[in-house]
């Protein structure tokens, strides 16, 4: 383990984060607000600490494999903890420690969950802030770095492979990976300016757009309002949401192939998008059916039916009414739809529809192998077999999740007085990059304890990360190295 390479790698990156958090000053100077030395501040202390983080690094040697697994965690946990200091210092917000940690981790794994109220009343550099925050975590704020640091000397393959999402993460969609990294955002910048685009013209304000499409596309759910999407009432900006949801829950490197190939027949080719979209259609036609039963659940049950079912099972986590009030199975329906979310290589959470379609196949292929115990039954991804490996590697993060999962619902319920109901929906919501929950966790998590709101959060970074990340840096194995 090479500490100081480790610690000049974080430092690099935490002074890059810095500008990011300079960057709220222009909204103040346009608005005129009194947040200017709050995130001059914060962006200060961000760039001194990782300016002493290089120049105590000597070393100038390329990092190891395992090295890339220690930055990610590292630099997750400390750009949250350092993305804390503006909602700390902010007089507007007046959050403690607790509250201002949760609120930034949350945005920088794309969860959404909040524990701010009066967002209409807040500062628009706050705001602005906020809604930055998912989209800089959205496609992962290393592999932005990925691009970067090659010109600095380091190379970066291995902080890609421990960041990026997904089952398999070896494929490469140009020859380097600082190719690739730029690749992946110039898709994903544009995707933005699109999304910003049509919000613009559905009748958002500019800000408004532009907040939108930043946690549109990074599929946070975030929003410059207390009452999120409902706030517009309007169907054109909620058919906007859905259209680019659905479009940021597949897979990057899929869009870049079809862009790339000019072949838009690849999407349908591809399993893991065939289901997913047939997941979405499902949930969403049997909740709207669900709400039609209910005359007076809601004013327009299809529309908000198919809306909440889209923002829910890619675990945007967007609201125009509170779901969790909505009668018989929809709520649970939702929840447990965003515990699958969206494609691997997407900037969705959950366990991934790739996995859930391996876990299927690999279950049916068991029950062939019942019927006829001298069988041979490849699990098959259309023409191409899939190795044992990953297969092994699908059901080993499906088990160690299902531990975690129900480990985290007993502490919850353990060191606090919520309901299974509360503690398990805001679990899952958690763990699942979500946002909104059920019970007491409907419409924000200020109430909650700060033990709890603490564990909620390891359950953000779990999720984001996709367990084993940081899993492996609590083996003795991985320190002996």
């Amino acid at each position: 383990m090479h500490f100081s390479v480790i610690s000049r790698v974080t430092g690099i990156l935490l002074m890059l984060f810095s500008l990011a958090l300079f960057s709220p000053v222009l909204i103040a100077l346009l608005y005129a607000e009194s947040t200017i030395p709050t995130f001059a501040l914060a962006s200060a202390i961000t760039f001194a600490t990782g300016l002493v983080l290089v120049l105590f690094a000597r070393s100038r040697r390329e990092l190891r494999s395992g090295d890339g697994f220690l930055i990610t965690v590292l630099f997750y946990v400390g750009l949250g903890l350092f993305g804390a200091i503006p909602f700390t210092l902010a007089e507007s917000v007046n959050a403690t420690f607790t509250d201002a940690a949760f609120e930034s981790l949350s945005g920088l794994t794309t969860t959404g969950a909040t524990v701010l109220t009066g967002l209409d009343d807040l500062p628009k550099s706050i705001l602005f802030y906020r809604q930055m925050l998912q989209w800089l975590g959205g496609m992962g704020i290393i592999v932005l770095a990925v691009a970067i640091l090659p010109m600095l000397g380091i190379g970066g393959m291995q902080l890609y492979r421990a960041e990026a999402p997904g089952p398999v993460k070896d494929n490469k969609l140009t020859p380097r990976i600082t190719e690739t990294a730029k690749a992946l955002w110039y898709l994903y910048l544009g995707l933005t300016v699109a999304c910003a685009a049509a919000y613009y013209l559905a009748g958002m304000s500019l800000f408004d757009a532009v907040c939108h499409a930043f946690s549109t596309v990074a599929i946070g759910g975030f929003s410059t309002h207390d009452a999120s999407i409902g706030y517009f009432a309007s169907p054109a900006v909620e058919a906007v949401a859905i259209a680019f949801m659905i479009v940021s829950g597949i897979n990057f490197g899929l869009h870049f192939m079809v862009l790339n190939r000019k072949r838009p027949l690849l999407y349908a080719q591809d399993m893991e998008v065939r289901l997913y979209l047939l997941v979405l259609v499902a949930v969403a036609a049997l909740v709207a059916w669900l709400l039609t039963q209910y005359p007076g659940t809601s004013e327009h049950p299809i529309r908000e039916g198919i809306f909440q079912a889209v923002s829910i099972a890619t675990t945007t986590g967007y609201t125009t009414s509170n779901f969790s009030l909505w009668p018989s199975v929809a709520p649970v329906l939702l929840l447990f739809a965003a515990f699958a979310g969206g494609c691997a290589g997407s900037t969705a959470g959950g366990i991934k529809m790739i996995r859930v379609l391996l876990i299927y196949l690999q279950g049916m292929r068991e029950i062939r192998r019942l019927i006829h115990p001298q069988g041979i039954f490849p699990v098959k991804l259309g023409r191409n077999r899939v190795p044992g490996r990953v297969l092994e590697a699908v059901w080993g993060f499906f088990s160690v999740y299902v531990i975690i999962f129900l480990t985290m619902v007993s502490l919850l319920m353990l060191i606090s007085e919520l309901d299974f109901i509360t503690a398990f929906s805001a679990v899952g919501a958690c763990l699942n990059n979500l946002g909104p929950g059920l019970g007491a966790v409907a419409e924000n998590y200020a109430s909650l304890s700060a033990e709890v709101k603490w564990t909620l959060t390891a359950a953000m970074l779990l999720g984001r990360l996709e367990i084993f990340t940081l899993l492996v840096l609590l083996t003795p194995a991985f320190w002996r190295r």
